[in-house]
């Protein structure tokens, strides 16, 4: 007696046996085949999207193409693959590199729309002796001196006493008229976007040694806009202020104060949701998983962010914020506020921190359009900042400014928080270049001096963190 003999249905033969067999085979060989020829052809369409990237130029040139002085070379930055991150994370992170704009900073689209407004409302007119007056820490008040002398107007900004010299040194070679101020609270009087705004409208009055009457006239232009503030010197104007006449000359040639004012100005806002945002979408093909930003008025961040959300309401929309700013518990925790704020311990205004152009203790207009949308938050340390920025010009050849920094470090951030590493897109800006920081943030001494260590080997350890880590 066989202990393990099998009995077989009648039905199973040895040619069903064969047929099963075969049928197993044959699948099998199929799936291999059609594998490996999927593999072959992804494979070759790779390699020729490779050659043909090497091939071709950076940004293509085409023909007939000529831009009409420097406000037509704004806009339509590349979008740069980050290699050295994107290979170590599995991502693709992409950086709009904004610091080509000939201003050199992400800002220039800003002015450039905020002029543009105005212009079109009718509260600026060109070539008239009109001058512009903006509060900045640096690059939007580059940014507006460069577009003004283009356009037929003179600039005031005024600014901290505390940032980068080489901004400084750049406001004076465009011919913009610079006033230092000391560092103070948006309540006080004497804070630098306080002083611009009552600036422009002391640059309307005209008032001084006149009599009586003239001193109760008002030289404010209505703009139908809180945040915008116009004057003029005509002496057509009335006690409740005026409204433009496209039919008085006077009060059309005569020379107008105008207040930007870019963290209230909703034209900063609409700057980069009517530009920045689209072309985003169409070099990365209708695909992004996330944008990263920093926020200093906000408008990028709120820009940029409703309307990729607009295409995708599944984009994520992230903050990098730098120390001393209160965004992070405003998104955080509902709270706009940071610890650093109650210590006595501030280095510098507006926020407690090396890095300029980002960090802010106030809510604005533009900054209640963010908000909103606004997914996750992570606070950048002046430490990692300052390792990242060294990081990308030893392993890609990038010399950025300290937003930028900020804004590497966070989209790492993110990703591990997220667990990605199958090729997810995250773009970001790449606000400005180093050389706007030569005296600060890229030079060790003062960083040395404020305490701030210089090891790159920081963004290595990030990398290095397990997925789904709170880094």
């Amino acid at each position: 007696m066989k202990l393990f003999e099998l009995t077989l249905p009648p039905w199973y033969s040895n040619a069903v046996v064969r047929h099963i067999t075969f049928g197993i085979l044959v699948g099998f060989t199929l799936s291999v085949t059609s594998t490996s020829i999927s593999s072959y052809w992804r494979s070759r369409r790779l390699q020729s999207i490779s050659q043909e990237q090497q091939k071709s130029r950076p940004i293509e040139l085409r023909s007939n193409e000529v831009v009409y002085g420097v406000t037509g070379l704004i806009g339509n930055t590349p979008l740069v693959r980050i290699d050295s991150l994107s290979d170590a994370l599995g991502v693709e992170i992409l950086g709009k590199a904004e610091f080509l704009n000939p201003g050199g900073s992400v800002k220039d689209r800003v002015a450039l729309r905020i002029i543009e407004d105005a212009e079109r409302r009718g509260l600026l007119h060109p070539h008239t002796g009109s001058r512009i007056f903006e509060g900045t820490v640096g690059s939007t008040g580059i940014s507006i001196a460069t577009i003004a002398k283009a356009r037929g107007y003179d600039t005031t900004i005024i600014m901290p006493d505390d940032v980068a010299l080489e901004k400084v040194n750049a406001l004076q070679a465009l011919g913009a008229g610079v006033q230092r101020v000391r560092p103070a609270s948006i309540v006080d009087k004497k804070q630098y976007v306080n002083i611009a705004r009552r600036a422009a409208i002391e640059f309307g009055r005209s008032d001084i040694g006149k009599g009586l009457e003239e001193a109760h006239k008002s030289h404010e232009l209505h703009t139908g806009s809180a945040s915008v503030v116009v004057t003029t010197t005509s002496s057509h104007v009335s006690a409740e202020g005026s409204t433009d006449d496209p039919l008085d000359e006077d009060l059309l040639s005569k020379p107008r104060g105008f207040f930007a004012d870019q963290f209230e100005n909703r034209s900063n806002f609409e700057a980069h949701y009517d530009g920045t945002g689209p072309e985003i979408w169409r070099q990365t093909n209708s695909h992004v998983d996330a944008f990263v930003s920093g926020a200093g008025t906000g408008g990028t961040i709120a820009g940029i962010g409703r309307f990729l959300k607009s295409m995708d309401e599944e984009v994520q929309v992230v903050l990098a914020d730098p120390e001393g700013s209160g965004l992070y518990n405003k998104v955080k925790h509902g709270v706009l506020y940071d610890r650093r704020e109650a210590e006595g311990t501030k280095r510098r205004h507006q926020v407690d921190t090396v890095v300029e152009g980002i960090g802010i203790n106030r809510m604005t207009n533009n900054i209640d359009l963010a908000i909103p949308i606004i997914d996750d938050a992570f606070r950048i340390t002046d430490v990692e900042a300052v390792a990242m920025s060294r990081y990308l010009v030893q392993n890609d050849g990038l010399f950025l400014g300290s937003s930028s920094a900020c804004n590497l470090v966070a989209c790492i951030k993110f990703v591990k928080k997220r667990g990605w590493r199958d090729g997810q897109t995250l773009v970001t800006i790449l606000c400005d270049s180093g050389n706007r920081h030569y005296s600060k943030f890229w030079n060790d001494d003062y960083l040395r001096k404020a305490n701030i260590p210089v090891d790159r080997s920081i963004i290595d350890d990030l990398i290095a963190q397990p997925a789904g880590s709170g880094v």
